[in-house]
């Protein structure tokens, strides 16, 4: 009997091309208008020397920190992603799921200044990842996590939760995917709950719109 998270990842393992062809072409608008720089201005800002970018997709991201002299590696749960960021030039992508990560049966390493997620945190538990990764920082080290913001997503119903995305109006061959939905608190929660501390929250926005494109948080290892 298949879960919410099975779901999650076997749609992830259908929607890699698409993914791969949408993030590569610029399709997503939110994405090339806002979300990318916001991140990358974010982990910028730290001055980090070593980063884990934490479900690095195609890796998009990897490719632009390297480019900036910083030391990028990368994990992701689909083969499909991983392979595509190899193939691009990322030396250190590395195949693992979340529960792995947990359970630390595939070591990336550790010791790095700054760790990201960027739309890359959709399950339900995500506590026990981030505790795993809060040790995997160094001292003074910090979590960068950009989300969807949840008072632009909740449409009525603010309250923790599955939901699903149809990626209607996107070209490509798409499965719809489960992805779990949190409240603000909720995400204050669980960074406190893990062992890190919000040093910085932002709502990146587009100049033309009064909405927020997501949530960016800052957390740092207490």
């Amino acid at each position: 009997m298949s879960s919410p998270e099975s779901d999650l990842q076997a749609s992830w393992q259908r929607n890699a091309q698409s993914w791969i062809d949408a993030v590569r072409s610029g399709a997503i608008d939110s994405r090339r208008q806002v979300t990318d720089q916001a991140i990358l201005l974010a982990i910028l800002g730290r001055q980090p020397k070593r980063v884990l970018d934490l479900g690095c997709g195609e890796g998009w991201l990897l490719r632009a920190l390297a480019e900036r002299g910083i030391e990028a590696v990368g994990v992701d749960g689909d083969d499909g992603l991983v392979q595509a960021a190899r193939s691009a030039g990322s030396t250190q992508v590395y195949q693992a799921n979340y529960g792995q990560l947990v359970d630390a049966e595939i070591d990336v390493g550790s010791g790095y200044d700054l760790i990201c997620a960027n739309f890359a945190l959709l399950h339900q538990n995500i506590i026990p990842l981030l505790a795993a990764m809060n040790a995997l920082l160094t001292p003074g080290g910090a979590l960068v996590v950009q989300t969807l913001h949840p008072w632009s997503v909740a449409a009525g119903d603010y309250q923790d939760g599955w939901r699903e995305e149809s990626f209607a109006g996107m070209a490509g061959q798409w499965q719809p995917m489960p992805w779990y939905f949190r409240t603000l608190s909720s995400w204050l929660n669980a960074l406190e709950m893990a062992g890190l501390q919000l040093v910085c929250l932002q709502e990146p926005q587009h100049p033309q719109s009064s909405v927020p494109q997501s949530l960016l948080m800052i957390a740092q290892r207490r």
